[in-house]
């Protein structure tokens, strides 16, 4: 196994397997036919011809668009083909989530391929000059990737709340960091990835944090999303990282990211142009 295969990990998929989703004009999403499919039983809201998705045209205005949406979603949970909803609201959008067409449940995003939005911070310490780097142990109930090793604190990017207030809101219930020590929290920069996955296509932006803590820093996890925290050298993580398939393969990218900005890999490791370019593809 290589860090290449942690990045190709995370993106893979056949545009032949997707229909657009193209609202306005513009293609805002990718789904599977099969999905499309249930959303005929709709036409008031949804329309399905020429080999894409889109909204029914008199279905204009931000708040008529999410509020239709969420009712087809919420009668696909009870029919079988949606299988949850999560509570939170992400941004329909082909740029940025300030540009949003209307929202649709987190839970729904990869099923219509959307643009999905989330924050990752790489909690490290120095000890002895050496970097050494906080994992959470994600806990055996997750939905997502149950006893998977995650970051210190991540998690998705909800429409109306800001960047900076909702790390500071994951860092207090992920790990108790508190406020004042949040805000020392770092912005490095973003890394994408788009993958065919079992709900439909995730095309992710993620924005990265770095945050050193200092030696006598122990986190706890405030919402059972976390069963143990653990700090490990560094060469530890990238072992593990390159090794095997013990991180949420999303984490292994930040972590990755993190090891080319602190010059812990250079131009002379393997792969490492396809590595770098392999951290920011172009999202559909």
């Amino acid at each position: 196994m290589s860090y290449l295969d942690r990045i190709r990990a995370c993106n893979g998929w056949n545009p032949a397997d997707f229909m657009p989703f193209v609202v306005d004009g513009e293609p805002v999403g990718r789904v599977r036919p099969g999905f499309s499919e249930h959303l005929r039983h709709w036409p008031e809201v949804f329309r399905v011809q020429a080999g894409a998705l889109g909204l029914h045209p008199s279905l204009t205005g931000f708040e008529r668009r999410t509020q239709a949406v969420q009712q087809v979603m919420e009668h696909l949970v009870e029919q079988g083909p949606v299988s949850h909803l999560h509570g939170e609201r992400f941004p329909v959008t082909a740029s940025g989530r300030e540009q949003a067409k209307f929202l649709v449940d987190r839970a729904t995003a990869a099923y219509f391929g959307i643009r999905a939005f989330g924050q990752h911070l790489n909690g490290v310490v120095r000890k002895g000059g050496e970097w050494h780097m906080w994992v959470g142990l994600r806990s055996s109930s997750r939905r997502v990737f149950p006893g998977h090793l995650d970051h210190l604190v991540a998690g998705g990017l909800p429409w109306g709340i800001s960047l900076e207030e909702n790390l500071h809101k994951e860092c207090y219930e992920e790990a108790s960091i508190p406020a004042e020590l949040a805000r020392r929290a770092v912005p490095v920069g973003v890394v994408t990835y788009c993958k065919d996955a079992e709900r439909g296509l995730k095309p992710d932006v993620l924005y990265c944090y770095d945050l050193a803590l200092p030696e006598d820093f122990q986190p706890v996890c405030r919402d059972g999303e976390v069963e143990a925290f653990s700090l490990w050298p560094l060469d530890q993580v990238m072992e593990r990282v390159r090794e095997t398939d013990d991180f949420k393969p999303n984490c292994s990218l930040v972590i990755v990211d993190f090891l080319v900005r602190h010059g812990l890999m250079d131009p002379e490791s393997p792969d490492y142009l396809e590595i770098v370019t392999g951290l920011h593809p172009p999202l559909p």
